[in-house]
This record gives structure tokens, sequence and C-alpha cells, in this order.
């Protein structure tokens, strides 16, 4: 049996309808892109100050976050600053005074090799003086008294 030819009128026709069923299709498929996209625009449009807004409030939020977080780390490093600055002053101050002693020891050597009395010799020979001076006028005193104790008792 011999096939049939195809009419060639018949298979144009089906092309084409094929063709605009495919335009048609893609046509559609443009149509809701552009819609989606005047939708997304408009959606945009509408909550942008609030998306706005919002995005402030985190921000301000973060700012706060970051200031305190920075507060603290800068309060803990004064902190330790502050407490190196104590040790240094200490030790410095422990050095100072130990080089005063050692100055000082060296100088009170040197004046006892030169025969220069120190401050502490001349307050001990000072109340030495004192307590001779104080010895003398009591010695003194005594026959004085003694004399007019004895002038006194003989009234005649």
């Amino acid at each position: 049996m011999a096939t049939p030819k195809p009419d060639p009128r018949a298979t144009a026709q089906a092309a084409t309808n094929d063709a605009r069923s495919v335009g048609k299709a893609v046509m559609d498929s443009a149509q809701q892109i552009w819609l989606a996209g005047l939708g997304a625009f408009s959606k945009a449009q509408a909550e942008g100050g609030k998306l706005f807004e919002s995005l402030v409030k985190e921000g301000t939020a973060l700012d706060a976050k970051t200031r305190k977080f920075t507060e603290k780390r800068v309060n803990e490093m004064r902190g330790n600053v502050e407490t190196t600055v104590g040790q240094v002053r200490e030790r410095g101050q422990q050095t100072w005074s130990k080089l005063e002693r050692v100055f000082e020891d060296r100088v009170a050597r040197t004046l006892g090799r030169l025969g220069i009395p120190s401050q502490e010799d001349i307050q001990a020979l000072n109340k030495r003086i004192d307590d001779l001076a104080r010895d003398a006028r009591e010695a003194t005193k005594k026959p004085a008294a003694a004399k007019r104790a004895s002038t006194k008792r003989t009234p005649k």
C-alpha cells in the first residue's frame, strides 16, 4: 500500500498555528513578567519608606551596641593603664627612696671620716649641755638657800 502524500497546505497551516501558539505563549509570559515587575516596583515604592525606617532603627540599635562595647573596652584599657602607671610610680618611688638612703649613708660616712659631727651627735651634745647647765644652776642655788636659811634662824 502506498502512503498518502501530506498536503503541503495543511502542513503550512499546522506550522502557522504552532508558531502562533508559541508566540502567544511568549507574549503571555512577557506580559506576566512585565506585570510582576510593575507589582514589585509598586510594592518597593510603597514599602520603601517602611524599609528605610526599619533600616534606620536597626542601624541605631547596632550603633548603640557598638558604642557600649567600645566604651567597655576603653574603660578596661584605661583601668589597665592606670594600674600599670600606679605600679611604675610605686617602683619609681621605691627606687628613689633607696637612692636617697644610699646617698645619705655615704654623706654621713664621709662627714664621719672628716670628723664632722652628725646632727644626732650635736643633739646629744646639746642635751648634755642642757643637763649640765641645769645641774650647775641647782648646785649654785643650794648653798645660797642654805646660807639664807641659816642667817634667818639667828635673830637676836
